[in-house]
C-alpha cells in the first residue's frame, strides 16, 4: 500500500465518482496532474470533491466508442481516479488544484448532471494492484532503445529536452511523465492507460515513439506514412 497516510485504501473508494473528460490528458496512478478550473460546472465540480473525499475521475472523450451519453459527448470506457493533493484560488475565479492519480476505474452507471457535471458508478474492481507499490521498472525495460526512440521523436517535433535529467530519472517516473507529457494523440493516450502494468505500458510507449517519430520522418520527406 502507499506509504501516504492521505491516501485511501481500496475500501474508501467513492461509490459516486465525479468526472473531467478532458481530451488528450492522461493521469496515471502515482503522477501528478496540475489542472487550471474555471467553468462553473467544473468549479462546482471541485467545490463538491473538496467537501467529501477530495476525488474526481479524469477520462477523455471519444466519439469512436458507445461510452457515457448523458449531457455531452461520448468517453472511453476507462479513466484514472485522481486525488486533490493541492487547491488555490484566484482573484479572476479559478481554482489551481493538482490531482494526484490513485487508480484506475471503469465506467459503469452515468447518472443524472449535478450542478452541470458529470457522475458516474466506477468499477475499480480490475485496478486494486495500482494502490499497491510497484516493483522496481529498470528490470523490466529498455532504456537505451527508450532513450534513442526517445531522441528521434524529439528531434522530429522540435521538443527541446533536458537530456541529464531524463537519463537520470527512475524508471516508472520516467515512463509515466513521458507517457503523460507527450503530444500524443487521444487513442494513444488511451493505450497507455489501457497497459495492464509498468512493463507494458514502457514497451508501448516506446513503440508509439518508434512509430511517430518514423510516420512524420515519411511525412517530412514527402512520403505517405504507413498505418
Amino acid at each position: 500500500m502507499s506509504e501516504n497516510p492521505f491516501d485511501p485504501t481500496f475500501d474508501e473508494l467513492p461509490e459516486i465518482l465525479p468526472i473531467f473528460p478532458l481530451t488528450g490528458v492522461l493521469l496515471l496512478p502515482r503522477a501528478e496532474l496540475p489542472l487550471n478550473i474555471f467553468e462553473p460546472r467544473y468549479l462546482a465540480m471541485v467545490d463538491q470533491a473538496l467537501a467529501g473525499r477530495r476525488m474526481i475521475g479524469m477520462i477523455q472523450p471519444s466519439l469512436e466508442t458507445k461510452g457515457l451519453q448523458m449531457g455531452s459527448a461520448p468517453c472511453f470506457p476507462l479513466g484514472c481516479v485522481g486525488r486533490i493533493v493541492s487547491f488555490a484560488e484566484t482573484e479572476d475565479g479559478r481554482y489551481l488544484i493538482t490531482l494526484k492519480g490513485m487508480l484506475r476505474f471503469k465506467v459503469g452507471e452515468e447518472l443524472s448532471l449535478e450542478r452541470g457535471f458529470r457522475r458516474v458508478r466506477p468499477d475499480y474492481s480490475e485496478f486494486r494492484d495500482d494502490l499497491e507499490r510497484p516493483e522496481v521498472l529498470e528490470d523490466f525495460f529498455d532504456r537505451d532503445r527508450l532513450l534513442t526512440a526517445l531522441r528521434a521523436y524529439f528531434s522530429v517535433k522540435r521538443i527541446r529536452a533536458d537530456w541529464e535529467a531524463i537519463e537520470q530519472a527512475p524508471g516508472e517516473r520516467l515512463i509515466t511523465s513521458l507517457a503523460m507529457a507527450c503530444p500524443f494523440e487521444a487513442l494513444e493516450k488511451q493505450a497507455l492507460l489501457m497497459a495492464p502494468n509498468l512493463s507494458t505500458r514502457a514497451e508501448t510507449l516506446i513503440k508509439l515513439l518508434e512509430l511517430d517519430a518514423s510516420s512524420a520522418q515519411e511525412t517530412q520527406g514527402g512520403a505517405k506514412p504507413r498505418h
